[in-house]
């Protein structure tokens, strides 16, 4: 299936990952797409990823940006102007489940909330004039924790219930402007960053495989190419009557009876 998404400018925010992460694949995937990807984020390692991506043939832009800075975003989205003229769509990846728990001091917690949730208010706001223009769309990346809980991260947990929580009213504010916002919510995803913490604990193999079995379908964690590719469907006008929707690429683990755990292991 064409998704059409050929010269469509999409801005990917926290997308400067490691190579596998969600939003590192999730360019990739748009670039296959000929579509071009613009990497919004603080780590330099996104001038390669543009690089690589330009060696591809397909035109892609870096702008190193602290998201939780209104003044970096802002002068990103310009960046972004000045170069493309357009923003055709935004999808909000930054995540990092930093375990501000309630133990956690005020700024850590605050900082937490920057991070995770007020750095998508942020590039939306500023790229809303020219989502405008488009009737571009935004795609805000959730996790399961803003709806189970987890323990000890107060902080990603009270963010990402925001993000859904913005999802639905930015549906509802723009929905005059023809613009669409979902969201995906991921539970458990074998990233980079998943696996780094894995390494950290004396029993991880252990800890990992039981993961992997909590999850109803196929008893393994989602793909982040899979995570990408309904990205890109729901960012494209092949999904163009849907808005204000929470997707989940989760295997099941939401929502599934977990009697179900024991039929697939």
């Amino acid at each position: 299936m064409d998704l059409n998404l050929k010269n469509k400018i999409i801005v990917v925010s926290g997308s400067a990952g490691k190579q596998g992460s969600i939003g590192e694949t999730i360019l990739n995937r748009i670039a296959d797409e000929g579509g071009i990807p613009v990497i919004v984020d603080r780590n330099s390692r996104g001038f390669g990823y543009a690089e690589a991506i330009q060696k591809k043939g397909i035109d892609a832009l870096f702008v190193q940006t602290d998201v939780t800075n209104p003044d970096e975003v802002e002068n990103a989205v310009k960046k972004i102007i000045e170069k493309y003229g357009k923003i055709d769509a935004v999808i909000n990846n930054v995540g990092v489940n930093d375990g501000a728990g309630l133990d956690a001091t005020y700024e850590q917690f605050m900082d937490s909330l920057k991070l995770n949730v007020v750095s998508y208010f942020l590039l939306v706001k500023y790229a809303l004039p020219y989502l405008k223009e488009s009737k571009g769309n935004i795609l805000n990346i959730g996790s399961k924790v803003a709806l189970t809980g987890q323990g000890g991260t107060s902080g990603y947990a009270a963010a990402k219930g925001g993000v859904l929580g913005l999802t639905r009213e930015w549906a509802v504010d723009l929905i005059q402007f023809g613009i669409r916002s979902n969201a995906i919510i991921i539970a458990e995803s074998y990233t980079p960053a998943y696996e780094d913490w894995i390494e950290t604990l004396p029993d991880g193999e252990a800890v990992l495989k039981k993961i992997n079995k909590s999850i109803p379908f196929e008893g393994r964690m989602t793909k982040t190419e899979e995570i990408a590719d309904t990205a890109l469907f729901i960012v494209s006008d092949r999904s163009s009557h849907t808005t204000g929707q929470f997707v989940f690429v989760d295997g099941g683990y939401v929502h599934l009876d977990r009697a179900l755990i024991n039929d697939v292991n």
